[in-house]
Parts: structure tokens; sequence; C-alpha cells
């Protein structure tokens, strides 16, 4: 038997394909590799971030927001940097947005022991809390420290440990919390520009400060008494700032009052006294005048005090006709 080609009686019937000029070819081809070139030489840099251009893996330089151009085929590779954005961490927990317009708060077990730390006086806390910050310097953040986001939690988990460790856990817990963590962002920093990692620390927040759950019951009746005992001390303060400048006015009214019983007593004394030596001089000069009148000025002050008068010489020999006795036995 033998095989018979299926095409054979064909070749003649075939349609013949246009042969393809080789510039064609070679613009195609080029215009493919020149699209590919602008493709790669091109980027855009948004308004939050800034570009760091690399040059066969060495830094040349940055570049600001907008359109820019830099060499294909990976010669120079760019990386972005969020310098506007402020980026957040956070220590003891995760935030979970869900499917809630409330963001979640969870604490997987891998992260509670960063939240675990040991206060001043030997007390045992969890603390959870976030560090806002941004880039300030794109070269120093990519290039001064390997892995600068994971060293940065590290500086961040020594300088809250060390700042607890040096507070008494009423002061961490309760009061104190602010001034805390002001200190610790403030030391945070002074670490940050120390290592050279570029990195602004905008603020330290305490999310949480809670003593540990075994313990939490007893430590809430603590501060519950010492609530009590902070309000009974205000309330004895206020009750002793309202007694003590009242007693003050009542015992400084009563001395100025006693100061002008005094001056009047005194005064009245030299008047009386200055009277007495003006009236001697005039007896002196005239003695029966002055006695006279004397007389006179003292009978006027004491009629003009007596309500009925019976004035009687001493021819008089019967008083009683004088007397209206039947209106005064009435009365």
């Amino acid at each position: 038997m033998t095989n018979q080609n299926p095409f054979q009686g064909w070749e003649g019937q075939m349609p013949k394909l246009p042969k393809i000029p080789r510039k064609l070819i070679f613009y195609v081809l080029g215009g493919i590799i020149l699209a590919i070139l602008l493709a790669g030489s091109f980027y855009q840099v948004d308004p939050d971030e800034m570009g760091v251009i690399l040059r066969f893996g060495k830094f040349v330089r940055t570049a600001d927001p907008g359109l820019h151009f830099k060499l294909p085929l990976g010669i120079e590779a760019l990386t972005k940097v969020p310098v506007q954005r402020q980026l957040k961490l956070e220590f003891g927990f995760r935030s979970a947005g869900g499917g809630g317009a409330r963001t979640q708060y969870i604490a997987p077990a891998d992260v509670e022991a960063e939240a675990i730390m040991l206060t001043g006086d030997l007390n045992v806390v969890v603390a959870e809390w976030i560090v806002q910050y941004k880039i300030k310097d794109p070269y120093k953040f990519l290039f001064k420290m390997r892995d600068t986001e994971q060293t940065f939690r590290d500086m961040n988990e020594a300088v809250v440990r060390r700042v607890i460790g040096d507070n008494a856990v009423d002061e961490t817990i309760t009061t104190g919390r602010a001034r805390i963590a002001a200190e610790a962002k403030e030391d945070l920093q002074k670490l940050c520009d120390l290592y050279e990692i570029g990195i602004d620390v905008n603020q330290l927040i305490f999310q949480d400060v809670n003593p540990p759950n075994p313990v939490k019951p007893a430590f809430n009746d603590v501060n519950e008494a010492l609530q009590e005992k902070e309000r009974k001390i205000n309330e004895a303060w206020a009750e002793y700032n309202q007694e003590i400048p009242k007693a003050s006015g009542e015992a400084e009214q009563a001395v100025r009052a006693a100061e002008g019983y005094a001056s009047e007593r005194v005064n009245n004394a030299q008047g009386d006294a200055s009277r007495f030596v003006s009236i001697y001089r005039e007896y002196a000069k005239a003695p029966a005048v002055t006695r006279k009148r004397l007389y006179l000025e003292t009978m006027t002050e004491i009629m003009s005090k007596i309500n009925r008068k019976v004035i009687a010489d001493d021819k008089m020999k019967n008083l009683l006709p004088l007397l209206n006795l039947s209106e005064e036995v009435k009365k």
C-alpha cells in the first residue's frame, strides 16, 4: 500500500502569501522596542510621595511630585517614598477594618507580649499605644539602616519600656499617662535622630493602659478607694477654703469695730476734757456768770426730757389745786 499525499494535485491551486518586506519588519520591531523603552523611561510621582532613583543599585537623585524621565532597561530603578503621608504603627494590638464603618481592635496572641511591661514599683501593666510618624528624609529611611520599619518598632518598645519602668503603676495607669507619652515621644525622636533613620515622630498616644486581667478587679477596687480618698480630701479643702476666709473676715470685722469704738471713746474723752478745760477757764474769769449759765444749760437739758411740768414759786401754799388728780387716776 503506497502513502499518497492528500494535498497532491492542489499545489497549483493554493494561494501564495504575499512577501513582507524586511524594512517593514524592522520598523515594527523598532516601534515595539521604542514603545517598551518609552514605557520604562517615564514615571509619575504622586503629590504625597517622593521618588528615589537608583542607577545600578546606587543612589543618584530624588524626584519631586510630577512626571519625570529615567534610563530604561533596569539601568535606573524607581522607589516611591510617601513623605507627606502620616504613617502609623500599633503596639499591643492590631486594628482590623471589618465589614462595618467602625474600626475594630484585636490583640492576637503573637502581639500581646509587646504590651506587657514592668513599672518602676515592680508591678505589671499591659500598655497599648500608637505611634504616628512621617518620613522626612527618604535617603536615610531607605539606605541608612536595613529594615527601617522593624528597627523603628524595636526602638518604640525600648523607649516605652524604659519610660514606664521609671514610673509607678498608679502614674502609668491614671494621672501620669499623658506625661509619660510626651516623654516617650521626645526620647523616641532623639533616638531616631541619633540613628539617622529619617523619621519625624508626630504623636505617641497610649490607646489603653491596664493591669493584667487576673488582678484587674483588685486593682479597680484599690483605684476606687484612691478616688474616694481624693474626693474626701477635695471636699475637706473646699470646706476649709469656705470657713477659714469667713472666720478671718469676722475676726477682721470685730477688730475693726473694736478699733472704731476705742477711737470713738478716746475722741469723746478728749473732747470732754477740752470742753471742761475751756469751761474752767471761763469760770475762772467770771464765776457767777459761768455758774448761772451752767445751771441754765443743765436745767434746759433736764426739763426737755419731762413731758408734764408744774412750776411753782416759794409763795404757793397749796399745790393740790394745780394737779388734776382725776386725770392721773384715770391713767
